[in-house]
């Protein structure tokens, strides 16, 4: 069944209030039946850069499991990294870093975020 633009529209606002909320099952149920792991919505945001903003470690670790692009930045060039660094979620940063984040992606990059924030010791 194809689904209208506005069904489409729902579907994809759902799946990132349950990224932001850190609902791991949830979000990989939607992915499981076909919600491409690395939607966006209308800022640029994916899943990934939701659950990392917001600290759901437990899902960024699971959406990179579904092959999320750790690297996506969303329409500010913001990259799920540098996000993770700017609100200080240690876990999401060590996730990341372990699934091969690139480190100066974005502006500012995770590096500069680091560096601003005093959490340069978080990227090794």
């Amino acid at each position: 069944m194809e689904l209208s633009d506005e069904q489409t529209a729902r579907v994809v606002a759902m799946a990132m209030e349950l990224a932001r909320g850190g609902q791991t099952a949830e979000v990989l149920e939607l992915v499981d039946h076909g919600l491409p792991v690395d939607t966006r919505d209308a800022e640029g945001n994916t899943m990934l850069m939701l659950a990392a903003y917001h600290g759901r470690a437990a899902t960024v670790r699971a959406l990179v499991e579904r092959g999320a692009d750790v690297d996506l930045r969303n329409a500010r060039d913001q990259s799920p990294i540098a996000g993770a660094l700017f609100k200080g979620e240690d876990g999401v940063v060590t996730v990341l870093r372990e699934a091969g984040a690139d480190l100066d992606a974005g502006t500012p990059s995770a590096r500069v975020t680091a560096e601003m924030f005093g959490r340069s010791h978080l990227l090794g």
